[in-house]
């Protein structure tokens, strides 16, 4: 047997996949087909951008986007090492002065340095997720207080359908005067600025998980409501063994859906409120006018984006963590 026919005989379980089999075409409906959408938007992108002139020079294109990308992370270092010599120099000063005199008492300060492009990413992170959890914490429980009760939904479903619909501009101004009257602590735990995006945040994202919870909670299956009545649970237990369990998908979507309209609003709300985070980056960049302002202000909307989807992707995976049906996850 020559080496040629040893070889045919080794490999000849070998099988290429299919061009029209399955799992080929999954693969480029996941891989090709998505690559080839984002190149066909940078190519559109790129050619769209070198003809819009403004008054601050032509529209940044993808390469000047990826170049404020690494001038805004440049900044960034440049920041953290000027702080981190500042504490050094502080410390050294503090140990020489404790040396010459041990009754000294060190005074040790806060670095005051301005806020750079990751830490605003930060703040508007925590901004948001501190207002979501606010909301999710008194959504959810009214929502099933609605869903169990027919007397309670026809009460509050009045309210809920005013004010669903405004604006997070509407609130922000009552939410602003509020706070300054009420929060007047010489010392204050966190900036005004802070509480004024959060609590708008909140008020703008308890409606999606109020009536969506209210209707996973009253679309229950009514075997698994006799269920409950036959082993007599009570009202808590039915709760956390009927309610939970069975309206955990309906609960997720008015999570999903809040958690999208309170990152929109968050930045609309750091724009006015004034609140270091990614809307004030965006607003103080449109102030300043200059020449890279465009470009930085498209990092920015690219980073806001990016981000919103990765708070929807994570969310969807914490609900296929907690729901009995992943089939009703996507």
């Amino acid at each position: 047997m020559n080496t040629t026919t040893a070889n045919a005989g080794k490999f000849s379980g070998f099988k290429l996949p299919q061009l029209d089999s399955p799992l080929v075409g999954q693969a480029f409906r996941l891989v090709a087909l998505p690559l080839i959408g984002i190149l066909a938007f940078l190519l559109l992108w790129s050619v769209t951008a070198q003809n819009i002139d403004t008054s601050l020079g032509k529209f940044p294109g993808p390469s000047a986007v990826m170049e404020q990308f690494d001038a805004l992370y440049s900044e960034h270092q440049r920041s953290r090492e000027k702080e981190q010599a500042f504490y050094e120099r502080q410390e050294a000063r503090n140990a020489k002065r404790v040396a010459e005199d041990p009754a000294y008492v060190p005074k040790v300060r806060a670095y005051t340095g301005k806020e750079t492009f990751i830490d605003q990413i930060f703040t508007s992170l925590i901004t948001v997720m501190s207002g979501f959890l606010l909301a999710v914490a008194l959504a959810i429980p009214l929502g099933i207080a609605v869903g169990l009760s027919k007397s309670l939904n026809s009460a509050i479903n009045p309210i809920v359908q005013i004010f669903k619909p405004v604006s997070p501009l509407a609130w922000l101004p009552l939410v602003t005067m509020v706070v300054s009257a009420v929060y007047t602590t010489p010392e204050p735990l966190v900036a005004k600025s802070f509480l004024n995006s959060m609590i708008t945040v909140t008020l703008c994202c308890l409606w999606p998980m109020v009536i969506n919870t209210a209707v996973g909670v009253a679309s229950i299956d009514n075997d698994l409501v006799n269920v409950s009545k036959v082993l007599r649970l009570p009202a808590l237990r039915h709760v956390q063994k009927i309610v939970l369990p069975a309206s955990v998908p309906m609960i997720f979507t008015g999570m999903r859906l809040s958690l999208g309209v309170a990152w929109m609003v968050l930045i609309a709300a750091e724009m006015l409120a004034q609140n270091p985070g990614l809307g004030k980056f965006v607003w103080d960049e449109f102030q300043n006018g200059s020449s890279d302002s465009l470009a930085r202000i498209m990092t920015a909307v690219l980073v806001i984006g990016f981000i919103g989807f990765l708070l929807d992707r994570g969310m969807l995976a914490l609900q296929k963590l907690v729901s009995w049906d992943n089939a009703a996850a996507h």
